[in-house]
């Protein structure tokens, strides 16, 4: 039996062709701009399927485009999927988030979306349509506002308001359809009838009176998650997560994710990447052109991967490109520029460090001897405007400014990629190959504290004051350390499989933890690859240890 299967690195380095860079208009492979805005995604055969928005210079409804992609990278176009003239109230109306799902039991696919009259909107009514192919063309069957028939009213209306909206399909195979009722003061979760195509019941009212929109409901590891923007206009604003067990009740506060404008960006869905080696979450978002005075085809796409810190716990990390290899089912930020530097004192002669090693948020920076370890290596990201992002190779997080401080000592961390300027640098070039690295939000220099020369001094903000404390030296790593090994088997990411992984694996069986210290560690679990953790691979990993291979 063998467990290693290969080297696997924290950031990969590729062409720039083969990189998302965020904040633009993608591009399909003609090379024609991506008219999918609000959309939604489905994974169906081969191929992810790409549904949005395509509109004319007033906004109004010209189609719901359909693109397709093997990689969620290249994507070619498959045309408009549903047009004006698919039925008569779809001519001059709004057609917002077109969201399609598949129903396994009929073997058709199911459009839900938000309609609008093109006049106002008060209508606000859900609409549906359904085709035999992802990629055909759709037959609408009608708008309509859900529950209009059981006596409700909204706003003088009968039925429920529903504007911004989105699908979900459960792993039993029930429907779901989630929409912004009450002018958007309320979420309302309904279950679907079992081909899809109509309303069944009310599930769940969330978040009552919260104003929240563009919801995203996913499922990782027995936890729902529904992801929401607050409601204000194109201008963009905090998302935030809850998480429940149940979809119907228990659903925990309100958290934030991502900064406070989520990047310039408001949540159209949330695509699981489900790969040989593991399953990311990918954020897929707009950018918003009505936010500076465009129209919607103008908007751009902003998408990144969610980290899971545990399955309570999400973090919503911003890069300027990422690269996704969705056969591996990883998404992560790319690093046009592969050299790892050390970053060298010249008063101490240390190297710029993170404390113990570690990997974890607000981790201290320090100075420390040469050690040729990962946590002394750093990659230059450029940020645009003469800046850098300096990202850990060890962990992947980057020198930060603790709190945005502007005073002399400010601390400074690593931390998750936000772009923030307190984690954008100017090397200023003073000769000799040193330079003076000065923060973007305040202009103080990277210093040592107290011109200390020992192990673990503290790396601080100082006003610029001449000295050779504040000066660095940027080192290239030559035969930079490989990229550690995966093994099967090996929880813990130490590189050897022994009895403490067993241990890993049965606290995990036993639900003692949900989580293993490792990132790969569920993929080391799952020994057999059937995407399942279970007593099967717990055999496996004992047969393993007692043969001794």
């Amino acid at each position: 039996m063998t467990f290693l299967i290969g080297t696997i690195g924290n950031f990969s380095v590729l062409g720039a062709d083969e990189a998302i860079t965020n904040g633009t208009q993608f591009k399909d492979t003609s090379g024609n701009v991506i008219h999918a805005h609000g959309g939604g995604f489905l994974k169906h055969g081969d191929y992810y399927y790409w549904y949005g928005e395509y509109r004319d210079s007033s906004n109004y409804f010209l189609g719901v485009r359909c693109y397709r992609s093997k990689d969620l990278v290249n994507w070619e176009y498959r045309g408009e999927v549903l047009v004006p003239n698919s039925a008569p109230e779809l001519n001059r109306c709004n057609i917002e988030r077109p969201k399609v799902m598949y129903n396994a039991s009929t073997d058709e696919f199911v459009m839900w979306m938000h309609w609008e009259n093109g006049i106002n909107y008060g209508q606000a009514r859900a609409a549906v349509a359904y085709c035999k192919t992802p990629d055909g063309n759709f037959t609408y069957l009608r708008s309509f506002r859900p529950m209009e028939n059981t006596g409700v009213t909204d706003h003088g209306l009968p039925g429920y308001m529903s504007r911004d909206c989105n699908v979900f399909v459960d792993t039993d195979g029930k429907g779901y359809f989630i929409s912004s009722a009450n002018e958007n003061m309320d979420l309302h979760l309904y279950e679907l009838t079992p081909d899809y195509k109509n309303i069944a019941s009310l599930k769940a009212k969330l978040f009552v009176g919260q104003q929240r929109e563009a919801p995203c409901l996913i499922k990782r590891n027995g936890y729902y998650y529904l992801i929401t923007s607050g409601c204000t206009g194109w201008n963009p604003n905090q998302t935030k997560y809850a998480y429940s067990k149940d979809l119907a009740s228990g659903w925990s506060s309100l958290n934030n994710l991502g900064n406070s404008t989520t990047y310039r960006s408001q949540p159209t869905f949330i695509v699981p990447v489900q790969g040989s080696l593991e399953t990311t979450y990918l954020y897929t978002g707009d950018r918003w052109a009505g936010a500076w005075g465009g129209k919607v085809n103008d908007s751009q796409y902003v998408w990144l991967p969610i980290n899971f810190i545990s399955d309570t716990k999400l973090e919503l990390p911003y890069y300027e490109s990422i690269k996704i290899d969705a056969s591996l089912g990883k998404v992560y930020e790319y690093i046009p520029d592969s050299t790892r530097y050390k970053l060298v004192n010249k008063n101490s002669g240390k190297l710029l460090d993170v404390l113990n090693g570690s990997t974890e948020n607000a981790a201290q920076i320090v100075q420390w001897s040469d050690n040729d370890s990962l946590s002394q290596q750093w990659y230059l990201v450029d940020v645009g405007g003469g800046y850098k992002k300096i990202v850990n190779a060890k962990s992947g997080r980057v020198l930060d400014v603790k709190d945005e401080s502007k005073e002399n000592g400010g601390v400074l961390i690593q931390y998750t990629s936000n772009g923030g300027y307190n984690q954008h640098w100017k090397f200023i070039d003073i000769g000799d190959g040193y330079y003076k690295i000065s923060s973007r939000s305040n202009e103080k220099l990277v210093d040592v504290q107290k011109w200390s020369t020992a192990d673990g001094g503290i790396i601080q903000q100082w006003s610029d004051a001449e000295g050779s404390n504040q000066h660095w030296k940027l080192v290239p790593v030559s035969n930079p350390e490989p990229s550690p090994k995966l093994i099967k088997g090996d929880i813990n990411g130490d590189t050897k499989v022994n009895s403490t992984d067993l241990t890993l694996l049965k606290r995990y069986l036993l639900k003692i933890i949900d989580q293993f210290p490792h990132e790969n560690g569920k993929w080391a679990a799952d020994l057999n690859g059937d995407s399942k953790i279970n007593s099967i691979d717990m055999t496996m990993l004992k047969r393993h240890l007692l043969m001794g291979q």
